[in-house]
């Protein structure tokens, strides 16, 4: 039977893998639009003025979109021929000393994004040649950091409650 914790958890992670997806989409259409960009400048000589700007808008949400997924498949480079020849009990400090680590740089983006998505919608900027709302770009980046945030803490109370002989 699961606990609370792990239902949350569970919750949780079935939207770090829809904003991964969602970011694996975006990757997608800059990749074609990248394309259509290339093909228009170097075939047709008429370069589209649009593909670099909105390219590079859309470069900030996908770089965060799949932090927390990466978090669930442990992903991330580890060097563990230390941490493996370490006792269980000191395998565990060192473990929730890099998930709090991971949780101190998460807060601080997450802040730094939610800050700029605020100032954005606040300011009314856009896009120089697209027009398009500066904080619909920050906005997507900001709810990802936020989500990798809530993903470590659960990960980190999970970790707390856990052995130290299982981690």
């Amino acid at each position: 039977m699961q606990s609370g914790l792990d239902r949350w958890i569970g919750h949780v992670e079935r939207a770090v893998v829809w904003l991964a997806g969602a970011g694996a989409v975006v990757v997608l259409v800059q990749m074609v639009w990248i394309s259509y960009g290339v093909f228009t400048r170097y075939a047709l000589n008429a370069p589209d003025r649009m593909v670099t700007e909105a390219t590079a808008l859309l470069l900030f949400p996908v770089a965060f979109a799949g932090l927390a997924y990466a978090m669930r498949e442990d992903a991330y480079p580890k060097v563990t021929m230390l941490t493996d020849t370490l006792p269980a009990g000191l395998r565990k400090a060192v473990a929730v000393f890099n998930l709090c680590v991971m949780l101190g740089v998460g807060f601080f983006f997450s802040l730094a994004g939610v800050s700029a998505t605020i100032r954005s919608f606040n300011s009314g900027a856009s896009s120089e040649i697209l027009l398009w709302p500066r904080y619909a770009f920050w906005a997507p980046g900001a709810l990802a950091l936020l989500l990798f945030s809530l993903y470590a803490v659960l990960r980190l109370v999970r970790l707390l409650r856990t052995p130290a002989a299982e981690v």
